[in-house]
């Protein structure tokens, strides 16, 4: 699903900016990493490279039990759910710096307009993912040193993203339950 989410992100950006240019793309968003094995820059220029940098825990809507649910009249119990949070760079290599920071400006006037997407509304949304919140992430100086330095990169005009609700589950059930042979209605008659 992770990589789902990030991959959706960037074809949709990638569309947008299409639409908005009325051109084929001369850049273009991609998802990977920043830096390659060799420790040389992995964004190759005329692009903006969408990276996960960090994965956190959504516990305020922490599901506690199992999900229960029948299928093929037997009860399946999964095990609980769990949210995440994801922190993603976008950081663009368009060559000259004016390049850099007009297209920069695009992925922020993309997530500020499309701040929530749900299945619903686009149908290349994993079912399974459901809904997706963006919201811009603000870092000091330092953490934002410390981020590029952990990557192993040189700075590169970026912005900071949390993308909310990303849902993942085991579907091999823990039990499942004796098919239902019968339905008992003697304790509704007294």
């Amino acid at each position: 699903m992770l990589d789902a989410a990030v991959a959706f992100l960037a074809e949709e950006f990638n569309a947008y900016l299409l639409r908005r240019m009325g051109i084929p793309l001369s850049c273009k968003m991609e998802p990977g990493p920043l830096v390659n094995d060799d420790g040389k820059l992995a964004i190759a220029e005329g692009t903006i490279g969408l990276v996960l940098i960090n994965i956190e825990e959504e516990r305020t809507t922490r599901a506690q039990l199992p999900e229960r649910v029948l299928l093929g009249g037997r009860e399946v119990i999964l095990p609980p759910e769990i949210r995440l949070n994801l922190t993603l760079m976008a950081a663009a290599n368009m060559g000259s710096y004016d390049l850099t920071l007009k297209t920069l400006s695009q992925v922020i006037i993309f997530f500020q307009a499309h701040p929530v997407f749900t299945a619903d509304d686009y149908p290349s949304l994993d079912g399974q993912i459901g809904k997706l919140c963006v919201d811009m992430q603000s870092v000091s100086h330092e953490a934002l040193n410390q981020i590029w330095a952990t990557l192993g990169a040189k700075y590169l005009p970026s912005v900071l993203y949390r993308v909310r609700l990303i849902t993942l589950q085991d579907q091999e059930p823990e039990r499942i339950g004796k098919p239902i042979s019968s339905i008992s209605v003697e304790a509704y008659k007294k």
